[in-house]
């Protein structure tokens, strides 16, 4: 106690002397301000000296009231503001720029330097990273090239070309998923006599649209009963399902379309659409004349050919009028058609010599759920299904959808944008399937907003008909439903929201989008696979 009290003595005795001294310093500095007036033609160095003294003693009293404030604060108080001191000075630090470089860059003849900055320097200015690109590529191929020496020298040649075929000939349930095909012509005509009934008046709005509703749903309906009762071939029913998920978009675009065209028509207006120009046509004009321009108006568009070019357009959304090329492209299709068989082939070779073995011998793992083993086995299995993802999206997306396009001389060829570079999960569903995006915005996402639904809401509604229809063409072929597929799709929401909050630059948000490419679907692989081999061929316990 009695220390105590002579360290508060000691401290009001340094108040009082610090008061004294600041009321000293107030006095001074009237009384040189009071001189200043009174006498302006002072010579200057006396005025200096007075300044530097008052700012002596202005600095000396503010550093006593800065030692009696650090002795009257405790020592976390202390150590809190000398950390905040510190965190202050390191974001001063951060905040100055990497260079400062000040004179002219040029230099005159006869020297040999000048100002300049290193080139990984970000002051520099350089971006031309070609060769250390062009080193990742060969690093990348030579790691690639390892890894498929060391599966052939492991498990040896694999490939069989003729496999596909002789499993489709020589297994009967195979042929259901053919005869389904041929079933969904009768879909087809169902709503193509549905629109002329419509057209002629001979039934309403209301019945028209059950009918439509009721078409739709058997659409779905049939295909997935066959495949579940009577268990083809799983590849193969995953083409067939695929082809009925178009099938049903296609025609819920058609419904829409022509109901359109027959609300615009009680106002005595007929529907058209301008023809638009291709590439080759615009390229083609001055050679070959004019392009034709004749145009279908509703209900004129009501017959077969018109419904066909429609479901076999590479398309999903249905229209009047199409573009149309002038001429069909015979060395492009040529180019195109063989691209499409070579890369097919190339599939099937990597899947049957990499992603098989890959797949085998991980089921040990996944049924004893040895995580560190698991998380080898998906970092193995991502690269070669990554490389075989991006050679499908060539295939078919380029090669595949432009040979249908050529043949059919359909002129918009844009099946897909630069997703590739896509800084937003958003923007990657935007870009990467053209046509789907085109038919979830026209028939799903306006038609929601429209009707007062916030934006929010109806992206969720677009996610979960995607999540959908990827769970139908997988889970039905398998014959098992874990909905991973659509947990997968739907959960691509919060995933979006997290990169655009977390991954503010556009580098990180595009490494976001690669990383979730890379590792999202080797998880779903192994997730299918895991309980398809436990539900068909794990011996009962």
């Amino acid at each position: 106690m009695l220390i105590e009290e002579e360290c508060s003595q000691t401290v009001k005795a340094a108040s009082a002397e610090v008061s004294n001294t600041c009321s000293f310093m107030d006095s001074v500095n009237q009384e040189s301000i009071r001189n200043r007036k009174t006498d302006v033609n002072k010579n200057k160095s006396p005025e200096k000296e007075t300044n530097n003294n008052i700012k002596n003693k202005k600095e000396h009293c503010e550093s006593c009231l800065k030692e009696q404030k650090m002795t009257s604060e405790n020592p976390t108080e202390r150590r809190r503001s000398s950390l905040m001191e510190s965190i202050e000075w390191f974001k001063r630090t951060l905040s100055e720029p990497e260079f400062i470089m000040y004179g002219n860059n040029e230099k005159s003849k006869g020297e040999i330097h000048k100002h300049a900055d290193s080139l990984l320097s970000t002051a520099s200015g350089f971006t031309n990273y070609r060769g250390l690109l062009n080193l990742c590529i060969l690093l990348l191929a030579l790691a690639n090239t390892r890894l498929f020496l060391e599966n052939i020298l492991k498990y040896g040649i694999l490939i069989d070309p003729v496999k596909i075929i002789q499993l489709l000939v020589s297994e009967p349930y195979s042929w259901p998923n053919v005869i389904l095909l041929l079933v969904s012509n009768i879909f087809a005509l169902v709503a193509l006599y549905n629109e002329k009934l419509l057209a002629k008046g001979w039934i309403s709005e209301n019945t028209g649209f059950g009918m439509t509703v009721v078409n739709l749903v058997l659409c779905l309906l049939i295909p997935s009963t066959v495949i579940l009762v009577l268990h083809p071939n799983p590849i193969f029913s995953c083409i067939t399902c695929g082809i009925y998920s178009m099938m049903f978009l296609k025609l819920v675009s058609y419904f829409s379309v022509n109901r359109w065209c027959r609300l615009q028509r009680t106002e005595n207006t007929k529907i058209k659409r301008r023809k638009s120009l291709s590439v080759s046509e615009s390229m083609l004009k001055s050679e070959n004349g004019k392009p034709e321009t004749l145009l279908v108006s509703y209900p004129d568009n009501l017959n077969h050919t018109d419904l066909y070019y429609f479901l076999c357009a590479p398309t999903l959304c249905y229209e009047l009028n199409f573009p149309r090329s002038l001429r069909i492209r015979k060395r492009f299709l040529l180019k195109r058609a063989i691209e499409m068989i070579f890369l097919s082939q190339l599939i099937m070779a990597l899947v049957q010599q990499w992603i098989i073995p890959t797949v085998n011998n991980s089921m040990k793992p996944l049924s004893e759920l040895e995580f560190p083993r698991m998380v080898e086995r998906l970092l193995k299995l991502a690269v070669p299904n990554h490389i075989i993802w991006l050679i499908f999206f060539y295939c078919f997306f380029h090669s595949s959808l432009n040979v249908i396009a050529e043949i059919l001389r359909f002129g918009d060829r844009e099946f897909y944008k630069d997703w590739w570079n896509a800084e937003t999960v958003d923007k990657f569903w935007k870009t990467w399937n053209v046509p789907v995006h085109r038919w979830c915005v026209r028939h799903l996402f306006k038609p929601l907003v429209k009707r007062g639904y916030s934006k929010m809401f109806a992206s969720v509604a677009v996610f979960a008909l995607s999540a959908f229809f990827h769970e139908f063409i997988v889970s039905v072929p398998l014959r098992m439903f874990r909905v991973w597929a659509f947990s997968a799709m739907l959960g691509q929401v919060p995933f979006s929201l997290f990169v655009n909050k977390y991954c503010h630059h556009e580098k990180y948000g595009n490494m976001a989008v690669w990383l979730s490419l890379i590792l999202g679907q080797p998880i779903a692989i192994f997730a299918y696979v895991h309980d398809y081999y436990i539900i068909h061929y794990a011996a009962p316990t």
